[in-house]
């Protein structure tokens, strides 16, 4: 009885979020909606995190040390493995928050970083994004578009750096420089370096009109019960041997 009553809970759920997704999409513009956007426009609050670059970049160094025992992207959400595991080598992601939900004992090893991100309202995601050497990302597109996504590169390697495409736009990343993007476009990640490739994300509300950003924010309540709980269970990073 409780299996089935949790399945026409989630059926339910995915119907809301399955409407609201086509309405914030129309809204920003359906098809002809931009790939990139400008931070300074959109949400200037993450230059905080740009000027906190250092202290952020030295704790995820610190992280790389047990990044063996960092999960693997569908480790934490199993429906990822179609894109995590479709090609050669790893994949791996620190959580620090999800759906306004806390990954207490990552955050205890990133304080800076868990810092910079609790001051930007309403975030959705905020992690660390870890790339074998070599390790592309196939075309997909974010479940969900009532979020943009922010990226700021922690670890680049300087030869034939990795590059992202979003509506097959390209963008290279830099040491230091942050981009926004619209995840629920069609986006790769083009990988051919010699190195690991180390960003931070955070999934900032997507700007709309009050009766959409409203649904939003119900939207993340939900996605925090629904998704950003159970799939934090599985996320925690163990650092002893």
């Amino acid at each position: 009885m409780l299996n089935l009553l949790q399945k026409h809970i989630t059926g339910y759920a995915l119907r809301i979020t399955t409407r609201m997704n086509g309405w914030f999409i129309a809204t920003a513009g359906g098809r002809d909606r931009p790939a990139f956007f400008d931070i300074d426009k959109v949400c200037p609050a993450l230059r905080d995190i740009d000027r906190a670059y250092p202290e952020i970049r030295a704790e995820v160094m610190a992280i790389l040390r047990y990044q063996q025992k960092v999960p693997l992207l569908h480790e934490t959400d199993a429906t990822q493995a179609c894109i995590s595991s479709a090609t050669p080598y790893d994949w791996r992601v620190f959580y620090l928050s999800l759906m306004g939900c806390k990954e207490k004992q990552n955050r205890a090893l990133c304080p800076a970083t868990s810092a910079a991100t609790d001051r930007i309202p309403g975030i959705f995601q905020a992690c660390f994004s870890i790339l074998d050497a070599g390790k592309s990302i196939p075309l997909h597109n974010g479940p969900y578009g009532g979020y943009l996504r922010y990226h700021l590169a922690l670890i680049v390697p300087d030869e034939n750096p990795p590059q992202l495409r979003v509506r097959g736009e390209p963008y290279t990343w830099r040491e230091g420089e942050s981009v926004l993007f619209d995840d629920s476009h069609d986006h790769e990640v083009i990988n051919s370096s010699n190195g690991p490739r180390v960003v931070l994300i955070v999934d900032v509300p997507r700007p709309m009109p009050l009766p959409q950003a409203l649904a939003n924010r119900f939207g993340r309540v939900l996605g925090g019960v629904m998704y950003g709980r159970p799939t934090l269970q599985r996320a925690t990073v163990g650092t002893t041997s």
